[in-house]
């Protein structure tokens, strides 16, 4: 990760699934209703909300991201005005960013879930391990042992996958308090090894989820246990040495008058009630807040050691940048480019802005192959990002990125055909397909040649999700299909920026 900490500020407000609204600008005030900057793990709230508005009159419009763009977008100052209220699954990162602190007025939580191992039931029966006596050493063993792969999110843009980064790192460096710098260094073979397991990576809680039940390629995952308990066949243990948990906290932006700020506190209280508390922990596998009300059932009660954030800044920041560039698995993309005559003029321009600009965030190590297409795939050209020489890779990246023209017919079903041949199979990379296109397709292979070419393909290819950018007049129907018949998501530039949706995709590569 080239930057310090993802810089996507002014891309995440505008991308696909952020908001639950249709109006053309989703953070326009309206009145009675509160507009809350809030995690994507959240969407799952729906329901709890509408009976709090049944109970209260008060309506959330919330925008949904990943906790931490949702914090760089708060310290850039671009969330003012156009937020009431901030509901992120844990302020601790936030609170890292003075920048970013000094915009909230407030924080009660709301509920919590601590980070859990979540591991297929047979593989716990395999690896003798009683659930409530594993700790983070007898998962890193069983990974270096070659009997444990495993999922989580992206923790340069989800809490969730942060605060499991943190948990690990702590335990295996036997950090007494909260993590510094040395400690980092003394895990950072043993987190090597560790993440050697990582065969599944995602942008958002939903998607891991998805995708482990749609590949069963990897024998647990890591995440919250609230996420973890809603997925049949697996066991969800809290390594007894120690974990961080999500309280998420419901804040006022400081920007707000004292009528909304009050609305903030009503919305606040209503969703501490007990009834309202026992629907969340019934409905989401989250934990309450008030003693009072017990956790659902299957929510283990033992009490376990509650691990520190860090406690500065540079670590947090440390601890991403080591596992971008040195931790986790390289990442292998191809990226399938429409440079059909239609793109000419200012729709290749913000392709080639986008790109430039996304080069500032490939990792070390990272393979990026560029190739546009219009009657056909017209280069395929790959560069890796080799960590001795970063800028010769990133360098050569934008010189064939200026260097892309537009001319010709569409063949999506073709080009993305090539893609998979050139990718051939590597189990050790996260490998995707990223393809963007302003039209329909047009000429070459049809929707059902490609159909029967993917399913054609060996297992492990079958593996490479796709993620489509809906842009220009491209067909949602069409790229919808190739999304879910790959495995990937959608993502829609159309209503926000293409810069935007290329970031937001960064999580899941």
């Amino acid at each position: 990760m080239r930057r310090t900490v993802v810089t996507v500020a002014s891309a995440a407000l505008l991308l696909t699934g952020c908001s639950t609204a249709h109006r053309s600008d989703p953070t326009a005030p309206e009145p009675g209703t509160l507009r809350v900057l809030a995690s994507s793990e959240l969407a799952d709230m729906a329901p709890v909300l509408e009976q709090v508005r049944k109970d209260t009159g008060l309506r959330v419009r919330p925008t949904y991201m990943g906790t931490l763009d949702a914090v760089n977008l708060l310290a850039s100052g671009r969330a003012d005005g156009r937020y009431d209220a901030v509901w992120l699954s844990s302020d601790d990162y936030l609170r890292l960013r003075p920048e970013a602190a000094k915009k909230i007025v407030s924080e009660t939580p709301v509920m919590s879930s601590p980070v859990a191992v979540g591991v297929r039931t047979a593989t716990v029966r395999a690896l003798g391990w009683t659930p409530e006596n594993v700790t983070w050493s007898q998962v890193e063993k069983a990974v270096r042992d070659g009997r444990l792969t495993y999922g989580m999110t992206d923790p340069a843009r989800s809490n969730s996958g942060f605060s499991t980064l943190v948990s690990v790192a702590s335990a295996l460096s036997g950090a007494q308090s909260a993590l510094t710098d040395a400690d980092v260094a003394k895990a950072t073979p043993r987190l090597k090894e560790f993440f050697k397991g990582q065969k599944l990576t995602s942008g958002s809680s939903g998607w891991l989820a998805t995708a482990y039940k749609r590949r069963a390629s990897v024998d647990a995952l890591l995440n919250y246990e609230s996420v973890l308990a809603g997925i049949p066949g697996l066991t969800v243990i809290r390594p007894k040495d120690g974990v961080v948990t999500a309280d998420y906290p419901l804040s006022s932006l400081a920007g707000t008058g004292a009528a909304t700020r009050e609305e903030v506190r009503r919305l606040t209280e209503a969703l501490r009630t007990p009834a309202i508390q026992r629907r969340i922990t019934t409905a989401t596998h989250r934990r309450p807040v008030i003693p009072s009300v017990p956790p659902a059932p299957g929510l283990d009660t033992a009490r376990r050691r509650e691990l520190p954030f860090p406690g500065s800044r540079s670590v947090a920041d440390g601890l991403l940048r080591s596992y971008e560039n040195e931790l986790r698995r390289p990442s292998r993309t191809v990226y399938v480019l429409d440079t059909s005559g239609s793109m000419d003029g200012d729709r290749l321009n913000r392709l080639k802005r986008a790109l430039a600009d996304l080069t500032g965030d490939f990792r070390d190590r990272e393979a990026v192959t560029l190739m546009p297409f219009g009657s056909g795939v017209k280069s395929v050209r790959t560069h890796v990002v080799d960590p001795a020489d970063p800028k010769a890779g990133l360098d050569a990246i934008r010189a064939d990125t200026e260097a892309l023209s537009a001319d010709g017919d569409t063949a999506i079903y073709t080009s993305l055909e090539k893609a998979y041949d050139h990718l051939g199979t590597d189990r050790d990379t996260f490998t995707s397909i990223v393809l963007m296109t302003d039209g329909e397709n047009t000429t070459g292979a049809k929707a059902t040649e490609f159909d029967a070419f993917y399913r054609s393909l060996p297992a492990e290819r079958r593996e490479i999700p796709v993620f489509p950018i809906l842009f220009g007049d491209s067909d949602r129907g069409e790229l919808s299909h190739i999304a879910d018949l790959t495995g990937g998501r959608l993502f829609d530039a159309r209503q926000g920026s293409l810069d935007g949706a290329f970031e937001e995709i960064r999580g899941y590569q």
